[in-house]
């Protein structure tokens, strides 16, 4: 792999972009709050509109056309305004390239990842001192003629600099003489040249790079091997610049008498179909992530904080509101929100919430699994989407229900869009991540111990008259749910204005019936015995349908249904969608009539 500098550490400041060039082609180079340096295609997937153009907002890049958002680190688009559920594809990325920091230089890479070095090259001279970047000279040359051009260059020691009679005085005038001091060695290597000038006993050293913008562009990034005295360090990089600014001079004047070379042709590669809108999911509960346990902490009495880090391949991005599935030791899937910020992919954040009747996954979780522990996980999925072209946001937790409106108040917050987050817990204690939820502010308002009739009286509060574009997002126990749905139907919350996520089904499961189902596409017709899924029995056949909870509470199963009766047993599906009878969720939904037709 080769690597060339794009910038100088310095051009990448917070809360800008930078445009940077490899042989034609054009980037986007951005460093994020967290320090982690971005390199990619710029432009949007959308309409090709340049990122450079867009905002950095310190987690996301905004392009400025249609609000498309992508993440740091994986580039990974997080919001697309115009889209149904205002969720993008998960599997909609931008081109991302290979970016490091070294001696002062953001390097970058337009090769393949996998084709040799792993990172930019070392140079020993530079290892062991203090490197101080020179200002960068864009050379209107062919890289090849400027590299050429390079290695004839001449400079003085630090010290013949700072003793020269005008060292001090105009350097506009100044023209070193040629001869006073020796080059002792030159060393060429295709774009890069180092060089050593010596004065007696006094020596200094330069690494130059050209960095090949296009065929007759270039940008000479230099390097000394040591950061210069104050006294004379701004004489030592007007000296360099004074030269290098000379030869860029010389080669411009010889390379305008020969013919233009013609611009590198670079090859953009549209985004396909099936980028373009949803994915279809794997069959089943797919695990194909590996994440280490980076750290276990208590996140509340009886909750316990998980920081998942990737093994490998870095993590997929996501969405607020998103969820995985975490494969435990004792063969169990449970699910689990994502607290993460926007941006945040380093690694995943989840709660734990120990119940007293559980069934072995939090168990597990708490006492078995350790720091240290490799668990397989899902991709992150998102079924409990967040608008963020709303004037009124109304967040609604009940102790861990907090978790994925964790992440929705950290990328409101980040977006500079004003919400309210109202937590409901027992007392403080039983507050999952405390300090998180400290950290958004004013929007936040703790409800302590109040009683089931207190808090309804308290929800119905908070929402009042339905306003125009309000929504409203909740996450809890069912009860809580079901109350805050019937109290926002009261006072005129339209029912796609309100969002809710179950962790669990609170109904009774009535699988007693036996039916046949119809799969219109494949043609073929299946019978459904009693004590059988309709998902189950789609397996059975090796029909691929994905699945997540399989509660019926995740939607993860849905499937459309062109014709019959449906029994809806599931939390997922509104009261309008439910009597609509065109969708069901096949983990728990049954027909009450004798055959269904199932769109698959």
């Amino acid at each position: 792999m080769t690597w060339h500098p794009v910038a100088s550490s310095a051009d990448l400041t917070y809360r800008t972009t930078y445009h940077a060039q490899i042989s034609g082609r054009e980037l986007v180079a951005w460093r994020a709050d967290d320090d982690a340096v971005n390199l990619w295609e710029n432009r949007c997937l959308h309409r090709g509109s340049r990122l450079t153009l867009g905002i950095n907002d310190g987690a996301e890049l905004m392009c400025r056309y249609h609000g498309w958002r992508y993440a740091n680190r994986t580039a990974g688009c997080t919001y697309i305004p115009a889209h149904p559920a205002d969720a993008p594809a998960r599997s909609v990325c931008n081109r991302t390239y290979p970016v490091a920091e070294r001696y002062g230089l953001v390097w970058g890479s337009v090769e393949p990842q996998d084709s040799g070095q792993a990172g930019p090259p070392a140079v020993d001279l530079l290892e062991a001192g203090a490197p101080t970047p020179l200002r960068p000279i864009v050379v209107n040359a062919p890289p090849a003629k400027v590299a050429d051009a390079l290695a004839g260059y001449r400079f003085q020691p630090s010290a013949a600099v700072t003793q020269h009679p005008g060292a001090a005085a105009d350097w506009r005038s100044y023209r070193s003489p040629v001869g006073e001091w020796d080059v002792a060695t030159v060393e060429r290597d295709d774009l890069r040249v180092t060089l050593r000038a010596a004065d007696g006993d006094d020596e200094t050293h330069v690494v130059l790079w050209v960095q090949p913008v296009d065929a007759h562009r270039s940008v000479i990034r230099g390097v000394l091997d040591a950061r210069p005295p104050a006294p004379s360090r701004l004489a030592v990089l007007r000296h360099h610049n004074h030269l290098l600014s000379r030869l860029r001079d010389r080669v411009e004047e010889q390379a305008a008498l020969e013919p233009m070379p013609e611009p590198i042709q670079v090859e953009i590669v549209p985004v396909t179909v099936e980028l373009s809108g949803m994915p279809e999911l794997g069959a089943g509960r797919r695990a194909p992530l590996r994440v280490r346990v980076a750290r276990k902490w208590s996140a509340a009495a009886d909750v316990a904080g998980f920081e998942l880090e990737p093994v490998g391949s870095p993590l997929p991005g996501f969405q607020a509101g998103a969820h995985i599935d975490v494969h435990l030791p004792n063969g169990l899937v449970r699910q689990y929100s994502l607290t993460n910020g926007p941006g945040e992919s380093d690694c995943y954040r989840i709660g734990v919430k120990l119940e007293p009747e559980s069934s072995g996954g939090s168990v597990c979780l708490h006492e078995t699994v350790r720091e240290g522990d490799v668990l397989a996980i899902s991709e992150p999925r998102n079924n409990f989407t967040l608008s963020r072209a709303s004037e009124r946001t109304v967040l609604l937790a009940g102790g861990i229900g907090i978790t994925p409106l964790l992440s929705m108040a950290q990328t409101l917050r980040q977006s500079g869009l004003a919400f309210e987050m109202h937590v409901f817990v027992r007392d403080r204690r039983f507050l999952p991540f405390g300090e998180l939820v400290s950290s958004c502010g004013d929007s936040v308002v703790e409800h302590l111990g109040l009683s089931p009739q207190r808090t309804t009286e308290e929800i119905g509060r908070i929402l009042g008259e339905h306003t125009l574009s309000a929504q409203l997002y909740v996450c809890g126990p069912a009860p809580m749910i079901e109350a805050t749905s019937g109290i926002a139907d009261e006072l005129g919350w339209p029912e796609e204005s309100v969002h809710f996520e179950y962790f669990a089904n609170p109904n009774e499961i009535d699988d007693s019936t036996a039916f046949d189902v119809a799969l219109a596409r494949s043609g073929l017709t299946l019978r459904v015995e009693s004590a059988q899924t309709v998902l189950e029995a789609l397996r059975a056949h090796d029909i691929d349908m994905p699945s997540s909870c399989e509660q019926g509470a995740c939607g993860t199963c849905l499937a459309s249904v062109l014709e019959g009766e449906i029994l809806h047993q599931d939390v997922y599906l509104s009261r309008s969608e439910r009597a609509a009878g065109d969708r069901m969720l096949t983990c728990v939904s049954r027909a009450t009539s004798d055959r269904l037709v199932l769109d698959l």
